[in-house]
C-alpha cells in the first residue's frame, strides 16, 4: 500500500521558517514527479511547487518563489519544502503528493498518490 505521509508542519511567527518533509512508502517515487499543495481555509487548494523525477526541473507558484525551496532524497524516498520568510498569508494544510510520471506538473489532478496533510500556520 502507498503512503506520503507529511511532518515539520506548526506554529510560527512571521518570518519564521519551516521544513516539511514528506515520507513515502510501499514503492519508490525515485524517478517520479512530486509536488506540494496547500489549502487554506474557506479557499481551494493551490498549487505550491513541483519537482520532475530527476529532480532537475522545479516549479514554483509565484506567492513562494524565492522564499520556498522543494528538494527530495531518493536514498531516503523522502521530499522536502524549505519554507523561509514565512507570511501569514501561507497559513494552510500543506499536502504532498507524487505520480506515476516523471513529468512535473502544476495540475491536482495529474497526481496520482496524495498524503493528509500538515498543518502551517504563521501568526502576525
Amino acid at each position: 500500500q502507498v503512503q506520503l505521509v507529511e511532518s515539520g508542519g506548526g506554529l510560527v511567527q512571521v518570518g519564521g521558517s519551516l521544513r516539511l518533509s514528506c515520507a513515502a512508502s510501499g514503492r519508490t517515487f525515485s524517478s517520479s514527479a512530486m509536488g506540494w499543495f496547500r489549502q487554506a481555509p474557506g479557499k481551494e487548494r493551490e498549487f505550491v511547487a513541483s519537482m520532475s523525477g530527476s529532480g532537475a526541473v522545479t516549479r514554483y507558484a509565484d506567492s513562494v518563489k524565492g522564499r520556498f525551496t522543494i528538494s527530495r532524497d531518493n536514498a531516503k524516498n523522502t521530499m522536502y519544502l524549505q519554507m523561509n520568510v514565512l507570511k501569514p498569508d501561507d497559513t494552510a494544510v500543506y499536502r504532498c503528493a507524487a505520480r506515476s510520471g516523471v513529468v512535473l506538473t502544476t495540475s491536482l489532478g495529474s497526481y496520482d498518490y496524495w498524503g493528509q496533510g500538515t498543518q502551517v500556520t504563521v501568526s502576525s
